[in-house]
């Protein structure tokens, strides 16, 4: 039985869930485990474990044996009833119960008939806390009866005709299997034409001539008594038409004449089953077996539907050639009509099958064992189904529950018995009977109240080792009653363990569900119940994952050079890990040329079945990791050297000169395939004690063919010899004769002889055997001899054999003993062995550690001497001083919890240790005990210590509440551990500006018994960082941080809103950023068109002058061009005019640039200089340039003093006249760019 037998429900107590609740519970069973150390105070009711079969089918040549076995505590005794009644065994000589067991042995092979003790039987196992009962076994005899005697007259048929060969075979038990045979025992052969029925008869769908024979046989076998019976053989004759007529014209006249003609081809019809429509029944879980055999000619296929819905997939199957439809493990959802189809090319016949699935009962909830414990509830749930529905009824110690006796703690209701308040004598044992027409079930559970404190099984200190970020296990099977309550503690300190980050299974264990390094540490199982509690101590590692930092790599290698494969391994340290090298996910193949050390395969003289994938694998005893690479191997270019190979293997061994520690071997070597043989190596096989094991015998060199071989006694020696030259090691050659050689004496003795006695009064001597080649003869014992090293006595011997272990008890405690142990055999004794020293048994040491003194170092480090004890009160092999000390009362606080001891050990004969990490400011204690290996001795009487005064912590907790203006309130809790008496605290603070500089700092000095103080006078929002001590006479401890900010006036914080400097502000920084960004973009863009190349004519805007010298513009893309468009030659705007005296007003240039008077050919070079009629020293051009520097500055004074929309009037010329003048201007930067935009957005705008 599993030690994790119980379901613990969370969260619930069955003493005080509400009875509603409780019944709608599925209460599981609490076994009581197996286990040795339970069983022997645990009383446990009977529990039916193995018993016969319901339907017990016997053979009648062989004793019968009707099982019963039965557990329970203390043991169950049995009883038998026969046919209802009690079966007294003891009246009948022939019957028996198996000892300590309820199983009868009805001897029937000496006299006495089977049928004798057919019958229905059922055993009672039977003890203080109740009876169980077997099901109702029914023993019936196996039968295999003859056929009846009958005379069979030969069959005649025309070809084509159909038939059905009779089975009929006798009735046996259990039912016999069919098969038909002929007289030489050949199973006949079936097709879609010819089969076998259900019902064991033979079905001719049409006959043929090649049917004809005398020996159609049917046989019966029955295998529960391995018997074949056969019937008679049917005689069947299968004639052509040309033969009937021939027979009937020999005796009819020609008016007579037999008209036989060949039987016709016809439709289908059905042998079986016959009709239309037919009906069958069968139980859920069963074969559902449907046949259809039908006739005609040509022979029928047959086919198979579910009218109501589709054939089960998966459990559906056809057998004997589709004429037999099977459904596997059927149900009631099975149920419905199924047809059968018969075709053949003239028609086709339907047949309806009805199927009924009707259930025998089966469990839905089967009754369960309870344990409770005195006062608890529980209940027993026997819930079962069928069709029809079964019967429920209730025994209880095998009486039916009505008739028994009466338990105020339990009430019946159906197929539930609820049971509340139980006590001892509630126990009992309680069975379910689930029956209808079709069969029964019957169910033992016992009732057992029991009252048991806990207890843990798993065995205590158990190690757990763990691959980091992988699920962590640790186990904790329990036992208690009432049902014990299930928690685990990490570590010495800190409370238990909840399942936000573990996970804590019914069964007791503890799951980590992701181990990490911080997982390491010893974990503690508590168990409790009212009655008690138990603990139970394991231990986890945490290691790191192995993983292969360079994995080998892909290689393409010439035959018969060298490669090499990588793989270097990182793992934890304490795990070594295994190298393994794969080829193809097999060994690597046995063969000198593969030669692998810590971090590589080398491959040597490469063939081109060594091509493959290659992986290396690293397994520790916690993980494994691997990589793998394929070597691709190609043909080297050819060369005319000769072809060398391995040698061929030797033959012809030959064993002479047989003596008996000696032997002459000879031999014939093979080919050297053109390289010199170099060597010779002889192994050799054991075939008495190593068969199948090659060993290594000797070596010779390659021009020897002979070698004389010491042999060793009682072996049976075979040789094999293979040759070795430059390229390699040749196959073994086959093996020589065998030759066993004569026993000897030993001629050594075991190894590796110890004592060491596990107990105070014994001596365990232990020794490696020698193997059966080192025994050299039959026969191998050992005589174990002993005496005390220090005394007269003699020595003790005994002899033993096929052990290497042997207790001596009765010693004396901690004894020096002088240790022999010889090897001998049927011919004699090994050579005397040598003494060796041992011990018998430690016991615990006597006597207590004296004049225990402590010295106080500081507050946290104490030094610890004490006298060693005499040696021989030790009783054992000293080990070292143990000291426990534990903090016995705080000077400080006098309420503590439960003392936690603390413990060290100093190895060896010290007599002084040092104690660190105690707390400052407490009272300590202390005590000394001795270890030797058998545990501690007495502890010495308790010494107390005081530590002195040392810096407090932190205070626990700061917080600022409060704010205000100019004010903040602090307040704290004291230090968790203030080691000793407080005297004030020290608190510091500073103010921290807008850049995070930190100002003056300041310090104030607040009384121990205040945990609350107000600052005042601080500045109105502004942050301040306090650092806060707490202080002790010995000094200050740690500090605690905090930071706050005073709250702001909001008049103050409006003016200082308006007053922001807006230099600093994100969005004015980004909008100077994009506003430089563009007069980039447009400088570059000017810069572009300027240096562009070709003739770039100024358009003249004065039309009406009609200066033919002025060329005009591109309109359409705003580009400098030669013009060609006449439209071009249209009268300006009327917002373009021009004095008479070819001046420009300032007040008239608002809207526009100046209109130019005369034509003039205004066209720049490929450098952008002007040339052409401006290039020339003609009256008027300066003035021209003159008033287009005006206009310019007009415009540009314009757009900046009245942001007048210029757009209104000036036209795309007009703006391409300023661009072509600005080259000859000098204006400042920003006129520059708003004549640029002017010409960016006329374009835009046209």
């Amino acid at each position: 039985m599993p030690l994790h037998m119980m379901l613990k429900k969370k969260h619930l107590s069955a003493g005080r869930v509400p009875l509603i609740l409780f019944l709608c519970q599925l209460i599981s069973a609490l076994d009581v485990p197996l286990d040795s150390k339970l069983l022997d105070d645990l009383v446990q009711p009977p529990t039916i474990t193995q018993q016969s079969p319901k339907d017990y089918i016997i053979d009648p040549r062989e004793n019968i044996v009707i099982q019963c076995e039965a557990k329970g505590k203390p043991p169950p005794s049995f009883s038998w009833t026969r046919n209802g009644t009690h079966f007294d065994i003891d009246k009948d000589p022939l019957v028996t119960m198996k000892p300590g067991s309820g199983t009868l042995v009805i001897n029937i092979m000496s006299e006495g008939k089977a049928e004798t003790y057919e019958g229905v039987y059922q055993c009672t196992a039977r003890n203080e806390r109740g009876a169980a009962i077997s099901n109702n076994i029914v023993v019936r005899p196996s039968r295999s009866p003859l056929w009846t005697k009958e005379r069979l007259e030969p069959i005649v048929l025309r070809n084509g005709q159909s038939l059905v060969l009779p089975c009929r075979p006798p009735i046996g038990l259990p039912p016999a299997i069919i098969f038909w045979m002929d007289n030489s025992f050949q199973r006949l052969p079936q097709s879609e034409r010819v089969s076998q029925g259900l019902n064991g008869d033979l079905y001719f769908s049409n006959v043929l001539p090649e049917d004809t024979r005398e020996d159609y046989i049917c046989y019966a076998r029955f295998n529960h008594t391995q018997t074949i019976q056969q019937k008679q053989p049917i005689s069947l004759k299968v004639i052509s038409v040309d033969e009937l007529n021939d027979t009937i014209a020999a005796n009819l006249s020609d008016t007579e004449l037999y008209g036989a003609k060949s039987s016709k081809e016809r439709p289908p019809t059905f042998l079986t089953p016959e009709g239309n429509e037919s009906h069958k029944e069968e139980l859920r879980g069963n074969v559902l077996s449907l046949e259809c055999i039908a006739e005609g000619l040509p022979t029928p296929i047959i086919y198979w539907i579910k009218e109501d819905g589709t054939l089960p997939v998966n459990r559906t199957f056809y057998r004997n050639f589709r004429k037999t439809l099977q459904i596997i493990r059927v149900s009631e959802a099975d149920s419905g009509n199924y047809q059968c189809i018969a075709k053949n090319t003239l028609g086709a016949v339907h047949h309806t099958i009805s199927v009924t699935v009707k259930a025998a009962p089966y469990w839905i909830v089967a009754p369960q064992n309870l344990v409770l414990s005195p006062g608890e509830n529980g209940t027993l749930i026997c819930r079962a189904n069928g069709n029809p529905k079964p019967r429920i009824s209730w025994l209880t110690n095998g009486v039916p529950i009505e008739i028994a006796l009466d338990d105020p703690s339990r009430k019946i209701d159906g197929d539930t018995i609820i049971f509340s308040n139980v006590q001892e004598s509630s126990s009992a044992v309680y069975q379910c009977n689930a029956s209808n027409k079709y069969g029964y079930l019957l169910a033992n559970a016992f009732v057992n109240v029991l009252a048991e404190p806990p207890r843990i099984l798993t065995s205590a200190n158990t190690l757990y080792q763990v691959i980091s970020n992988r699920p962590a296990l640790l186990d904790c099977a329990f036992f208690g009653s009432p049902m014990p309550t299930i928690e685990w503690f990490k570590g010495t300190k800190g409370g238990a363990l909840h399942e936000d980050i573990y996970v804590l299974h019914d069964n007791g264990t503890l799951e980590i569900p992701v181990a990490q390094k911080d997982s390491t540490g010893t974990y503690t199982c508590v168990a409790w119940n009212k009655l008690g509690m138990a603990k139970n101590e394991v231990h986890l590692e945490i290691k790191d994952p192995t993983r292969i930092i360079k994995q080998p790599e892909y290689a393409v290698v010439q035959r018969g050079s060298k490669v090499s494969f990588e793989c270097k391994v990182k793992h934890d340290h304490t795990l070594i890990p295994t190298i393994m090298w794969l080829k193809d996910n097999g060994e690597l193949p046995n063969d000198e040329r593969f030669s692998t050390d810590k971090d590589h395969l080398v491959v040597s003289d490469v063939k081109d079945d060594d091509g493959g994938t290659y992986t290396c694998t690293a397994n520790t005893t916690l993980d494994s990791a691997s990589a793998s690479a394929v070597l691709r191997v190609v043909a080297p270019p050819p060369t005319p050297a000769p072809i060398y190979d391995v040698p061929n293997p030797p033959f012809d061994l030959e064993l002479t000169n047989q003596l008996d520690k000696s032997v002459q071997l000879t031999w014939t070597p093979g080919d050297d395939n053109n390289s010199p043989i170099t060597k010779f190596i002889i192994e050799y096989e054991d075939a008495m004690h190593e068969a199948g094991l090659w060993r290594h015998q000797a070596e010779v060199s390659g021009t020897q063919t002979t070698a004389q071989l010491k042999l060793s006694p009682y072996v049976n020696y075979s040789f094999r010899v293979m040759a070795e030259n430059s390229i390699g090691r040749s196959m073994p050659s086959e093996a020589s004769e065998q030759y066993l050689t004569k026993a000897a004496e030993p001629d050594q003795n075991p190894t590796a002889v110890e004592g060491l006695g596990t107990e105070p009064d014994n001596l365990v001597i232990t020794w490696k055997p020698l193997n059966g080649f080192q025994s050299n003869g039959p026969g191998l014992q050992y005589k174990v001899s002993w005496r005390q090293k220090d005394g007269d006595d003699e020595w003790t011997s005994v002899v033993v054999a096929n052990v290497s272990k042997y207790i001596v008890s009765g010693t004396p405690t901690f004894v020096p003993y002088l240790i022999k142990v010889q090897a001998l055999n049927d011919v004699g004794f090994a050579p005397e062995p040598a003494a060796v020293m041992g011990h018998s048994g430690e016991d615990l040491p006597m006597v207590a550690p004296g004049n225990v003194r402590v010295n106080v170092v500081n507050s946290t480090l104490a030094e610890v001497h004490w006298d060693p004890v005499p040696p021989k009160s030790v009783r054992g092999h000293l080990q070292g001083y143990r000291i426990y000390y534990w903090k016995a009362q705080s000077s400080s606080k006098r309420n503590r919890r439960h003392i936690e001891k603390k413990i060290l050990t100093f190895q060896g004969s010290k007599t002084h240790g040092m104690l660190p990490g105690l707390q400052p400011y407490s009272h300590y204690a202390l005590n000394v005990r001795v270890v030797n290996g058998k545990g501690e001795g007495p502890a010495s009487t308790d010494r107390g210590f005081h530590t002195p005064e040392g810096v407090p912590s932190a205070p626990s907790s700061l917080k600022i509440v409060n704010p205000t203006l100019d004010s903040l309130t602090l307040e704290w809790d004291p230090p968790s551990h203030p080691n000793g008496i407080l005297t004030e605290y020290i608190l510091k603070y500073q103010p921290i500006n807008s850049t995070h500089e930190l100002g003056p700092l300041v310090d104030l000095k607040i009384p121990a018994n205040k945990t609350r103080w107000t600052l005042k006078n601080l500045n109105f929002s502004t942050r301040y960082k306090f650092y806060l001590y707490a202080q002790t006479s010995v000094g200050s401890g740690s500090q605690i941080t905090e930071e706050a900010i005073t709250t702001v006036d909001e008049g103050k914080k409006a003016m200082a809103s308006r007053q922001v400097d807006i230099a600093t502000q994100g969005w004015f920084i980004g909008l100077m950023c994009a506003v430089a960004l563009l007069i980039l973009i447009l400088l570059i863009v000017c810069f572009i068109r300027r240096n562009k190349g070709g003739k770039y004519p100024v358009k003249e805007k004065e039309d009406a002058h009609a200066d033919p010298e002025i060329q005009p513009m591109k309109e359409d893309d705003g580009t400098f061009g030669e013009y060609s468009d006449a439209e071009d030659h249209k009268p300006l705007k009327k917002g373009s005019r021009t004095p008479s005296d070819r001046t420009v007003k300032k007040e008239d240039s608002d809207d526009s640039l100046v209109d130019y008077g005369e034509g003039v050919n205004g066209q720049f070079n490929e450098d952008g200089s002007f040339i052409g009629q401006y290039s020339e020293s003609r009256p008027g051009n300066e003035q021209r340039w003159k008033l287009c520097g005006q206009e310019m500055e007009a415009r540009t004074m314009g757009i900046s003093s009245t942001n007048r929309n210029w757009r209104r009037t000036l036209d795309l010329n007009q703006e391409k006249n300023a661009l072509c003048l600005m080259t000859s201007a000098t204006p400042p930067v920003l006129q520059t760019t708003q004549v640029i935009v002017m010409n960016l957005e006329g374009s835009f705008k046209d």
